[in-house]
C-alpha cells in the first residue's frame, strides 16, 4: 500500500499523530461490465485529518471515478473505503461533494441554495435554524451582503463560492472537489485557489481534489497522488512542503516549478493509452 506520511498541521508546526486518519481506500478496483472497461484497479490511499490531497492522471485513468465511489454515488467492483472508520456504502451527510459546475437551483437566493441540503435531509424548519451559520459561511467566503441575491446576479467565481458554502453547511468530514474551478477563466481560477487554500485552513477541513492542472494540484495540495493510465493505479506520491499560507507569486519560484517539472514527469512516466470514462 502506498501511505501518506504524516501530515503537517495547519499553523505548520507539529506533525498530526499517525492514527489521525479520516479516509483509508484498501484494495479499491471498478469495472464498468457493460462496457467491458477496468477503470480502477488496486487502489490503496490514507488521508489524514486536515490534508489537502490533489489527484491528477491522465484522461480516463479513473479519477472522477474515484471520487464517486468516495461520495457513495457509484459502488466499487471490490475493496473497501473507510470514512473514520465506517464503510461508504452510499451517499452520507459527512460527505461535502463541489463539481466544475456550481448547479445552483435559480429560482433560489444564495441562502436558500446554502441551505438546500440541510432543506432536503431535515426539512425547512431546520434549514430556517441553521440560517446563521449559512450567513457565517457566505461572510467566510467573502460574499456577506449577497445571501438574497439570485445566481444570475453572480459572476462564475462568487457562484462557485456559494457552492462552497452549499458543500460546507452539513459539517461533513471530507470536501471531495472535481476540478471545481475547471469552467473559471485564468485569473479567476486562480483567486479561487487562493481562496479555497484559506477556507480550507480556516476550517482544518480534510480535501480530496480531482484536476488536470499540475501547478493547481502542487499549489494546494500537502500531497499530490498520481495517477497511471486506465485501469487507474496510484503510480507514486509527491510531497509538497511549501510553506502555508501559499501566495501567487510563489508560482514563479524555483522550488515550485521544480515540484511542477517533477510530477510532470511522474505523470508521463504513467501515460500509455486509455480513454474517456
Amino acid at each position: 500500500m502506498i501511505e501518506s506520511t504524516d501530515a503537517v498541521d495547519r499553523a505548520g508546526q507539529q506533525p498530526r499523530p499517525v492514527n489521525d486518519e479520516v479516509v483509508r481506500i484498501t484494495g479499491l478496483s471498478k469495472t464498468f461490465h457493460k462496457r467491458g472497461l477496468s477503470a480502477l484497479d488496486d487502489v490503496d490511499m490514507v488521508l489524514r485529518h486536515g490534508t489537502f490531497t490533489s489527484v491528477i492522471g491522465p484522461s480516463g485513468c479513473g479519477k472522477s471515478t474515484l471520487l464517486k465511489i468516495m461520495a457513495g454515488l457509484i459502488p466499487a467492483s471490490s475493496g473497501e473505503i473507510l470514512l473514520n472508520g465506517v464503510e461508504v456504502t452510499g451517499p452520507r451527510q459527512d460527505i461535502g461533494i463541489m463539481f466544475q459546475q456550481p448547479t445552483l437551483l435559480p429560482w433560489r437566493t444564495s441562502l436558500e441554495n446554502v441551505l438546500l441540503p440541510i432543506e432536503i435531509r431535515s426539512g425547512s424548519a431546520a434549514a430556517q435554524a441553521r440560517s446563521a451559520d449559512a450567513l457565517q459561511l457566505l461572510e467566510l467566503v467573502g460574499l456577506e451582503g449577497f445571501d438574497q441575491v439570485r445566481p444570475f446576479e453572480l459572476s462564475g467565481g462568487m457562484a462557485q463560492r456559494v457552492a462552497i458554502c452549499r458543500m460546507l453547511v452539513t459539517g461533513p468530514a471530507i470536501l471531495l472537489l472535481d476540478e471545481p474551478f475547471g469552467a473559471l477563466d485564468e485569473l479567476t481560477r486562480e483567486y479561487m485557489n487562493v481562496e479555497l487554500q484559506r477556507i480550507c485552513r480556516e476550517r482544518d477541513a480534510t480535501s480530496f481534489m480531482v484536476t488536470h492542472a499540475i501547478p493547481e494540484a502542487v499549489f494546494l495540495a500537502d500531497q499530490v497522488f498520481v495517477m497511471s493510465a486506465r485501469p487507474g493505479r496510484i503510480a507514486t506520491i509527491v510531497d509538497v512542503d511549501l510553506p502555508r499560507p501559499r501566495t501567487l507569486d510563489m508560482m514563479t519560484t524555483p522550488e515550485f516549478g521544480a515540484l511542477v517539472r517533477r510530477v510532470r514527469h511522474e505523470l508521463d512516466m504513467g501515460i500509455g493509452g486509455g480513454g474517456e470514462q
